[in-house]
């Protein structure tokens, strides 16, 4: 098991979200980046903008999959 934060996944606070692969720890922040969208949450609707364009380039995505998985596979476990 291993933490990340919003931040580190390119959101904008340090809600932590836990699992065993990187692919779990996105779904769990992507429901919280939805939230907090929902709540008009100034910070979240920019970063989520940011990502948003950033997914839509196929090379951009790819290099921010492998740069986030890399950040993952060098955290400690819980």
């Amino acid at each position: 098991m291993k933490t990340m934060t919003c931040r580190q996944l390119g959101g904008a606070c340090e809600q932590s979200f836990q699992g065993e692969t990187l692919e779990e720890i996105i779904e769990q922040n992507k429901l919280h980046i939805v939230e907090m969208m929902m709540q008009q949450d100034e910070q979240h609707i920019e970063a989520a903008r940011k990502v948003k364009v950033l997914m839509e380039d196929t090379e951009a995505k790819r290099a921010w999959f492998a740069n986030k998985q890399q950040l993952f596979d060098e955290l400690p476990e819980d």
